[in-house]
């Protein structure tokens, strides 16, 4: 089952450095784009992958195409994807080996959720860390 209770969100949240952001966009109009920089803002260390802007740069950093390229340790995937294609971003994340995977908001795909607990990642589903962040006075990162 995804995670839900708040004390496990919470604590989700402070274990993560390191997320690779799917779908993240280089326009200010998309909701990626300002998660993302809130996410900094946080102090965690946040990699774009979007293939149409692959080597592009968002928020200072290079956008890969794939997680696979990433080649460092992925502790969350954040996935801004719909949902029927939210599968294919959540076996990407275990193969890559991150340590949980972030549907967000509208982003519901309990098959997709179901692999990535059998492969022993944590899952959130239909929720947005930007939110729970401060509702959950997750302290900054290095704090």
């Amino acid at each position: 089952m995804p995670l839900t209770r708040d004390e496990d969100i919470r604590q989700l949240l402070e274990e993560t450095r390191t997320i690779a952001m799917i779908g993240a966009s280089d326009r200010p109009d998309r909701p990626s784009y300002g998660v993302m920089a809130y996410l900094q803002s946080r102090g965690y260390r946040v990699i774009p992958v979007n293939p149409q802007i692959t080597g592009e740069h968002v928020h200072g950093e290079f956008v890969f195409r794939e997680l696979s390229q990433i080649g460092e340790p992925i502790d969350m995937v954040d996935i801004f994807r719909r949902p029927m294609a939210a599968g294919e971003a959540v076996d990407e994340a275990i193969a890559a080996g991150a340590k949980s995977v972030w549907l967000q908001i509208g982003v519901i795909n309990e098959e997709a959720a179901a692999r990535a607990e059998a492969a022993g990642l944590k899952v959130v589903m239909d929720r947005c860390p930007k939110i729970d962040i401060p509702r959950l006075g997750v302290a900054k990162v290095g704090d």
